[in-house]
């Protein structure tokens, strides 16, 4: 069976009892890039004006006590080296003596040198993929031709590299009008650059990307089809924020869901904001359920709300209530709030129940 610490479901101490077992730390607002996918784009600048002490947000993290995984994003965590020398090293560090699995999410284009510091306290290196080609990076990130050639080289040749030591690298990719016919060749060549896993989510319309065309459900049916068609068979695939569900009244989309969990190597993962995890802005102290598009804060460490009085307060939230769901034979949590807003306006999915068991096989 294949282990994925971010599953909400991994750490319950029953299906329908959520506890927050993820906090992901944005460390900075700062990044070298502005692409046009970018879900926290509205936010970046140049210089942070403020960041909190490092030793403030170790304080928050402490007063939850069934942590599982520390996530840290931007922004690029990346960006500068007091960034990382200062929040991004002392964070890791901690997490790794306190046993907690590692994510860093980078853009790796930085210098390598930059990276290899951190070996040993980064179980999971994430990127994002939207690329064919230099021209792809070109048109997605903004910049101009000779910039564009340099940054996308050094990602590819950080992305070999760091796979080569044994660094766990993986590529997120997102179903849109412009990638879904070349998932499957985005999946071969991450395998060829040493890539262990490939998530794949659809384009929803947030924030910075509020105004970019998304696929219809039935293009991204037509989308997953093709990739699980064309892929690697030896890269894990990770489906998230999937907007297919066992208790769908379409038959078709039942047996879609039923496809990707009976393939190997290919998982589905519960959306864990808000079901597992919170964010936590090291800007201001705000606690949020995502880092974008998400309902107002929960509060403020600086305040004095701490990080389970937070997660316990959006439990209750009474824009959660339609899809505070759980359908513990099929293993499902049902939508996000972003995947019910783009696809399943009205639905209740309280009042529904799964119609497809987990497959034995599922994740095998």
């Amino acid at each position: 069976m294949i282990r994925d610490p971010w599953e909400p479901l991994a750490h319950r101490p029953s299906p329908h009892q959520a506890v927050l077992s993820s906090v992901e730390v944005s460390v900075t607002n700062m990044c070298n890039l502005r692409c046009a996918h970018c879900a926290v784009g509205d936010q970046l600048m140049g210089k942070d004006p403020f960041r909190l002490p490092v030793e403030t947000i170790i304080d928050a993290l402490d007063q939850a006590p069934d942590l599982k995984t520390l996530s840290l994003t931007g922004g690029e965590p990346m960006v500068s080296r007091e960034v990382v020398e200062q929040w991004v090293t002392p964070l890791l560090r901690y997490a790794k003596d306190r046993g907690l699995a590692t994510q860093v999410n980078s853009n790796l284009t930085l210098p390598l040198e930059r990276y290899l510091p951190l070996e040993g306290l980064i179980d999971v290196l994430h990127v994002s993929w939207n690329y064919r080609d230099q021209r792809d990076f070109e048109a997605v990130s903004g910049l101009r031709p000779a910039a564009a050639e340099k940054l996308f080289r050094r990602m590819l040749d950080n992305m070999e590299a760091l796979s080569a030591r044994g660094w766990f690298v993986s590529a997120e990719s997102m179903m849109t009008p412009e990638t879904a016919a070349y998932l499957g060749a985005f999946n071969r060549r991450l395998g060829a650059q040493g890539c262990r896993r490939h998530e794949v989510h659809p384009r929803y319309p947030v924030s910075w990307a509020a105004a970019l065309p998304v696929l219809s459900l039935e293009e991204t049916a037509a989308a997953v089809e093709r990739l699980l068609d064309e892929r690697d068979p030896d890269v894990w695939i990770l489906f998230g924020t999937f907007p297919f569900f066992p208790c769908s009244p379409e038959p078709s989309h039942r047996a879609l869901w039923r496809r990707v969990q009976m393939t190997p190597n290919t998982t589905i993962r519960n959306d864990p904001d808000g079901r597992s995890r919170l964010n936590v802005d090291g800007m201001t102290g705000r606690i949020r359920v995502t880092d974008f598009g998400n309902p107002a804060p929960l509060g403020s460490i600086l305040d004095g709300v701490t990080l389970p009085e937070a997660f316990a307060r959006y439990q209750e939230d009474l824009s959660y209530k339609p899809y505070r769901c759980v359908c513990p034979e099929a293993g499902c949590l049902g939508p996000n709030g972003i995947v019910a807003r783009t696809y399943f306006q009205d639905v209740d999915f309280t009042a529904r129940r799964a119609l497809e068991p987990l497959p034995a096989a599922a994740g095998l």
